[in-house]
C-alpha cells in the first residue's frame, strides 16, 4: 500500500504566526495566554484566554476574504496557504482535496451578531449566514486554489483537527484523491461560551496569573484555557510526492478513532475509549507500544481529564512509558485547531529530535509514573510520535507519525 507523506505544514497560534515561530516558542517554553483583549471581558469569571497575538488579517489576506470571513476562517486560510507554499505543490484540481475540522464554527460571529442586534436593532447583514458556517472554511480555501475534489467538514468537538487528518488519509488510500489538504482551525473568545463552560467549572479561574494558568498534569490544575487558532498539513500518497520532487517532512503512519460511549462531557473513568484508540493506531501502523518515543498528550488541565489520560497512557505502555507532554500550556486548548498543531509539533519532534515541554508543571500527578518533560524542552531520539486528542461526547483521536524511510 502506497505510504502516506507530509510535504507542507502552516500554523497559526497564541505563540506565533507560521510554524517556524511556533514551533521555536513552544520548545523555548514560552506561554501565550494572557488576559483578553479583543472583547471586554471584565464582568466574566474568567477573563483570560489564548488569543493570536498582533493579528492583523488585512496584512496577510486578501481584502474580500477579510470582508467575509470569521476569525476561525482566516486562520485556516492562512495556515492553508503556508503549507500549500511549503509543498510547492503544482495543484491537480480533481485530484486534490480538502477536509476540515472544527468544533465550534461561527460561534462568535453568531453571538456578538445577536448583541449587536439585541442591544442596537443592527441590521444583519447578508455575509452572516456563510461567516458562521463550518464548511465555508474549505470553500474559500478551495475557491481561490482551485481544490475540486474531495470536500469534507468534521465537527467531532476536540478531536476534529486529528479526525480531519483521518478522513483526508482515509480518501488517500481509497484512490479519491493524490492530494489532500487537512486543516482545523478555532475561534470562540465570545462571552457565551465561556460563561457556559465557566459554570461547568471547565475553565481556569486563574485570572490574576494568565501565563501559568494552564497547568496540565500539575496538581494544582484548575481547568482549562481557551485558545484559538489554525493548522494545516498537506498529505500526499508518497508515489505522487516521489513523481514531483517534493521535500517530504515526515509519514502519516495511523490515525484511531473510537468513541466512549459513556457520557457527553465526561471521559469513561477507566480511559476505555482512549485506551481502544491508542491500540487502534498502533495496529494500524503496525507499531508496538515500546516505537512511540513521544506523545503530545491531550492534556487539556482539566482535574478529570489529565487523570484519566495518565491511567490510558499507564494501562497500555506499563512501567516504561514514552515521553509525554502537552503543549497547552503554551497555547491554551485550541480545540479543532490544536489537533492538527499539535501533530506538526509531534512532526517537528520527529524532524529535530526535541520533545516540546509541559509548561507551568511544579508539581506533577503523584505515583504517575510518566515523565511529562516539564518545562524544559529535552533532546531524545524519536522515531515515531502519537498526537492525542480527546472531546465532549466521548471523541477519541490518535494520530501516529514518524521519520520518512
Amino acid at each position: 500500500m502506497d505510504k502516506i507523506v507530509i510535504t507542507g505544514m502552516g500554523a497559526v497560534t497564541p505563540i506565533g504566526i507560521g510554524v517556524d515561530n511556533y514551533w521555536n516558542n513552544l520548545i523555548a517554553g514560552k506561554s501565550g495566554i494572557d488576559k483578553i483583549k479583543s472583547f471586554d471581558a471584565s464582568e466574566l469569571a474568567v477573563q483570560i484566554a489564548g488569543e493570536i497575538k498582533d493579528f492583523n488579517p488585512s496584512e496577510l489576506l486578501p481584502k474580500d476574504v477579510v470582508r467575509k470571513t470569521d476569525a476561525f476562517m482566516q486562520y485556516a486560510y492562512i495556515a492553508a496557504e503556508e503549507a500549500l507554499k511549503q509543498s510547492e505543490l503544482d495543484i491537480n484540481p480533481i485530484r486534490t482535496g480538502i477536509v476540515m475540522g472544527t468544533a465550534m464554527s461561527g460561534i462568535s460571529t453568531i453571538a456578538f451578531t445577536q448583541e449587536e442586534k439585541t442591544a442596537e436593532n443592527k441590521k444583519v447583514g447578508p455575509r452572516f449566514i456563510p461567516k458562521i458556517l463550518g464548511n465555508i472554511a474549505a470553500a474559500n480555501i478551495a475557491i481561490d486554489h482551485d481544490i475540486q475534489g474531495p470536500s469534507y467538514t468534521i465537527s467531532t468537538a476536540c478531536s476534529s483537527g486529528g479526525d480531519a487528518i483521518n478522513q483526508a488519509s482515509m480518501l488517500l488510500r481509497t484512490g479519491k484523491a493524490d492530494v489532500m489538504l487537512a486543516v482545523g482551525a478555532e475561534s470562540a473568545h465570545c462571552p457565551i461560551f465561556i460563561e457556559s463552560l465557566a459554570k461547568a467549572k471547565a475553565l481556569s479561574t486563574n485570572n490574576e496569573n494568565p501565563s501559568t494558568a494552564s497547568r496540565p498534569f500539575d496538581e494544582s490544575r484548575d481547568g482549562f484555557v481557551i485558545g484559538e487558532g489554525g493548522g494545516a498539513l498537506v498529505l500526499e500518497t508518497e508515489s505522487h510526492a516521489k513523481a514531483r520532487g517534493a521535500k517530504i517532512f515526515g509519514e502519516l503512519l495511523a490515525c484511531g478513532n473510537t468513541c466512549d460511549a459513556y457520557h457527553v462531557t465526561a471521559p469513561h473513568p477507566e480511559g476505555r475509549g482512549a485506551i481502544a484508540c491508542m491500540k487502534q493506531a498502533l495496529a494500524e501502523a503496525g507499531l508496538t507500544p515500546g516505537d512511540i518515543g513521544y506523545i503530545n498528550a491531550h492534556g487539556t488541565s482539566t482535574p478529570k481529564g489529565d487523570e484519566v489520560e495518565v491511567y490510558s497512557v499507564k494501562e497500555l505502555f506499563g512501567d516504561n512509558p514514552p515521553l509525554v507532554s502537552s503543549t497547552k500550556g503554551a497555547t491554551g486548548h485550541m480545540m479543532g485547531a490544536g489537533g492538527v498543531t499539535e501533530v506538526i509539533a509531534c512532526i517537528k519532534a520527529v524532524e529535530t529530535g526535541i520533545a516540546p515541554p509541559t509548561i507551568n508543571l511544579k508539581n506533577p500527578i503523584p505515583d504517575a509514573g510518566i515523565d511529562f518533560v516539564a518545562n524544559e524542552a529535552r533532546k531524545a531520539d524519536i522515531k515515531y510520535a502519537m498526537s492525542n486528542a480527546f472531546g465532549f461526547g466521548g471523541q477519541n483521536s490518535s494520530v501516529i507519525v514518524g521519520k520518512y524511510k
